[in-house]
């Protein structure tokens, strides 16, 4: 079991959120303009990295506020937590 701390509740237990998916998928800026493939493209198609991973979640049983975990995939650990909307803590180092 994970212990997430919400950016706003502090550490509670995995139980109390739900996983929203990768983080940082950009909206396409003019949706009409995509063909089939593309849109299908943009919906489903996720990194689905092994390691670091950036994910959104929503603390369901609580604040209900959405925000950002960086985990990796591959233990769990929780490196950071951070609001939604704020860049990724190493977006400087891509």
């Amino acid at each position: 079991m994970l212990l997430i701390s919400c950016p706003w509740c502090g550490p509670r237990d995995e139980s109390e959120f739900s996983c929203g998916g990768e983080a940082h998928i950009a909206r396409p800026t003019n949706p009409q303009a995509l063909s089939d493939a593309e849109w299908a493209d943009y919906l489903f198609a996720r990194r689905n990295a092994k390691g670091r991973h950036h994910e959104r979640w929503v603390h369901t049983h609580g604040c209900r506020r959405w925000f950002n975990v960086e985990r990796d995939t591959r233990t769990h650990e929780i490196s950071n937590v951070y609001q939604m909307g704020a860049p990724r803590p190493d977006a400087a180092e891509e």
